[in-house]
């Protein structure tokens, strides 16, 4: 017999999704059902991402829709993840009518969270962090796609990097053991994933107390070793994300080199082009530094997708920082760029710089950026006009239903004709023509 129906919307970054998953595996354990629809739901749960104070506003604009919907059909509500970590029971006096505050490591306990509002309870908390034998396991099935799963192996941040709240949402960082990871991905690929992930705030910050599982895997860092014992599962992809600059190590590329499987994309957050900003955000590198990194991998055996986040308007920020910032997007000529008007969080050391870039020079500055971007990027994604890539085709296109969607290796999205049997395939595409942000072609 159900316990009751839970619906879960999520915000923010991968973490959220492959948390969202865990949290909905140990809630149909525990006998309740999950629905698709805010609507009918008795609980409505909402993963929440702190990262920028729009995110955290989208959340409680959200809880307003839904509620004015419901009408007199109250269900009870819950906020989790990084706002109920960072707020706490601060969001139970916010108006919203939330019930439920279950912080970042309260995941595997929202069952019993959930059956105590159902009894009654009216401010339900839990900012613990997890139990020692805790299982970060997910089972395989009723994850968000059935050809890509998420597989966390750091959680936390150890960084501190001014503008940055994660450190505090998050915590300190604690690594997976290679045991499970390996385990975790011998299991989807048997069931038919054709892709995992490999998450974490810092991925190659991973430092596992045990390295049980690398046996006979070399490699400078454990998590080169991780990659290496990763590869030999034989699942057909293999992608990670994010890396720290300052902890990859030019053996990444090496084991990246060695097997296919291991795929052509690297994302590697700069954030500024600007010592002067690098040392201001406390990010641990210089401009030479970072320049070295993107040497081995522009000079590695294959080609390599590129990919970075960039702030614009850090607090100090000036014509001549912003400049360089510009000269190395120009140098590194990276696929895509992730880019963001600085956004003030409260408790980071940057809030007490004062916010001194106006936001008139922020939109010119990002506008600028975007510019220069979709110049380098349409050269780029030109090059592969006439060439054949690998897709994993994973839904019909947003654009044509005629149309299908998917993914390359090196992370670009790919729409071509095609009909819905193709689902979960891997199939070769010749690229006609490309798009600012995608590219088309014919099945081959």
């Amino acid at each position: 017999m159900s316990k009751g129906n839970v619906y879960i919307e999520t915000f923010g970054c991968q973490m959220n999704i492959a948390d969202t998953e865990r949290v909905t595996a140990r809630l149909r354990t525990a006998d309740y059902e999950i629905s698709d629809k805010a609507e009918t739901a008795d609980v409505i749960l909402f993963n929440t991402c702190s990262v920028r104070a729009r995110a955290e506003q989208k959340v409680f604009n959200r809880i307003g829709e839904i509620k004015k919907s419901r009408g007199a059909s109250e269900p009870i509500i819950g906020i989790m993840g990084c706002v109920a970590q960072l707020e706490g029971e601060a969001l139970f006096s916010d108006g919203a009518g939330v019930r439920i505050v279950a912080g970042t490591r309260a995941t595997d306990r929202l069952p019993d969270l959930i059956g105590r509002a159902l009894f009654g309870e009216k401010r339900v908390l839990d900012l613990g962090d997890r139990s020692e034998d805790e299982e970060w396991d997910v089972p395989v099935v009723g994850r968000h796609s059935p050809y890509v799963a998420y597989i966390p192996i750091v959680e936390g941040c150890n960084k501190f990097c001014t503008y940055c709240i994660v450190p505090f949402s998050r915590g300190r960082e604690q690594s997976r053991t290679p045991a499970e990871i390996i385990d975790e991905i011998n299991k989807l690929r048997d069931v038919g994933y054709r892709e995992v992930q490999l998450i974490g705030q810092n991925v190659n910050s991973y430092r596992p107390k045990t390295e049980a599982g690398l046996e006979g895997f070399c490699g400078a860092t454990p998590f080169s070793r991780l990659l290496r014992a990763a590869a030999a599962t034989k699942m057909p992809r293999i992608k990670f994300t994010t890396s720290f600059p300052r902890d990859f190590h030019p053996d990444i590329v090496s084991a990246m080199d060695e097997h296919e499987n291991l795929c052509d994309w690297v994302h590697l957050p700069v954030q500024s082009g600007s010592d002067r900003i690098l040392r201001a955000m406390r990010r641990g590198y210089k401009v030479a530094d970072y320049l070295l990194r993107i040497e081995t991998i522009k000079n590695a055996k294959r080609r390599y997708s590129l990919t970075t986040d960039i702030i614009v308007g850090f607090p100090g920020e000036t014509s001549e920082d912003f400049e360089a910032t510009l000269q190395l997007i120009e140098h590194c000529r990276y696929d895509a760029i992730y880019s963001f008007k600085y956004s003030e969080r409260p408790g980071t050391s940057a809030a007490g710089l004062g916010d001194g870039v106006s936001d008139n020079e922020k939109a010119t500055r990002f506008l600028a950026l975007e510019q220069l971007q979709r110049r380098i990027q349409k050269k780029l994604y030109g090059d592969y006009v006439g060439r054949e890539v690998s897709v994993l085709v994973d839904r019909q296109s947003a654009k044509s239903k005629s149309d299908m969607s998917g993914h390359t290796t090196c992370n670009k999205v790919v729409n071509f004709p095609g009909g819905e049997e193709l689902k979960g395939q891997i199939v070769s595409i010749r690229v006609s023509e490309a798009k600012a942000n995608s590219l088309y072609g014919e099945l081959v």
